[in-house]
């Protein structure tokens, strides 16, 4: 069986960077996931960010999850749960302006770190998108300048907390889906487990690896690639017992009015000796995600033809 992929980056700058890329593409061509060491957050900082998402959780989330669990009944559902989540979740804003000062029930020394947090993540993700372009053939930053737009990426971090749950056989903590977006950096609790991708027609484990970041490609980047990188379903399974599950995902995704399209040089490396046509569609990011919202856990290949159906831009969407 293929062992999920796994990428040092502590030697990228020296003698190893061609077998770290070869890494990369493999992961981005075959899984559509890695998970990231030496990735150069620090372990200590990690391990704040985690105790203080744990502490608030306990102190301003746990009763309110309660209290919803029991309005709604779910803790005596007989049959599969399929419209809703079992999560407690808050989402933080970072680009093009934070949320984070108006969160008043986080404390300031919680709103601190995760400023703090999520320049370190957004340094990384920003790294990580040269890495592909490096991979790919494309020009240093292109992935960059496409996620633009007009106003720069939009970028925010979702804080999810997965507590045990009673009916873990019929209630998924997360249905599955694939993200809309770029490109989604996870810091993930290292002792629960829950996180699922689907790979050849089979759930596999994401495994929780201590001070780890996961990576995971959003719909935006198979179009981009033409279908080179994959985006992949995935899911979070609940558990009886042995805690909760904490995650941060963070998603640095295109700008509203960013054209999203396949690069023009990929699909001419693709074409040799062949014609090689677009297989993905040209549209405006905030367009697409009008349609995910809708159907946010069912295939992605409907939205691809919906928005190639729909395909209807205006003067500003000729980059």
């Amino acid at each position: 069986m293929a062992v999920f992929p796994v990428i040092n980056l502590e030697n990228i700058n020296g003698d190893g960077r061609a077998k770290i890329l070869e890494q990369i593409e493999d992961a981005c061509q075959n899984w559509g996931f890695f998970e990231l060491v030496n990735h150069g957050i620090s372990h200590e900082f990690l391990d704040t960010v985690e105790k203080m998402t744990k502490d608030h959780y306990k102190k301003c989330m746990e009763q309110r999850f309660k209290e919803a669990v029991a309005s709604k009944g779910l803790e005596a559902a007989q049959d599969e749960v399929k419209d809703m989540d079992w999560e407690s979740t808050f989402f933080l804003r970072h680009l093009p302006e934070s949320n984070i000062a108006e969160m008043s029930e986080l404390d300031e020394k919680y709103k601190e770190i995760m400023k703090e947090f999520a320049k370190k993540i957004e340094n990384l993700s920003e790294e990580l998108l040269d890495l592909l372009c490096e991979d790919l053939g494309l020009e240093k930053g292109y992935l960059k300048k496409v996620f633009h737009g007009s106003k720069g990426p939009t970028f925010g971090t979702k804080v999810s907390n997965y507590p045990p749950c009673p009916k873990p056989d019929l209630i998924k903590g997360l249905r599955a889906h694939t993200d809309a977006g770029g490109i989604i950096l996870l810091f993930q609790d290292d002792k629960v487990s829950g996180l699922q991708l689907l790979k050849d027609g089979n759930w596999i484990d994401v495994p929780p690896m201590r001070h780890a970041i996961v990576v995971n490609l959003g719909d935006q980047l198979e179009v981009i690639t033409n279908g080179r990188y994959k985006s992949v379903m995935h899911r979070v399974m609940t558990q009886t017992s042995g805690g909760g599950r904490m995650s941060l995902a963070s998603f640095y995704n295109p700008g509203s009015d960013a054209v999203i399209f396949p690069a023009p040089s990929l699909i001419e490396k693709e074409g040799e000796g062949e014609e090689k046509k677009e297989v993905y569609p040209k549209f405006v990011f905030e367009d697409y995600m009008k349609l995910y919202l809708g159907v946010k856990f069912e295939a992605k290949e409907p939205r691809f033809e919906a928005m190639k159906a729909n395909a209807n831009l205006g003067p500003m969407a000729t980059a």
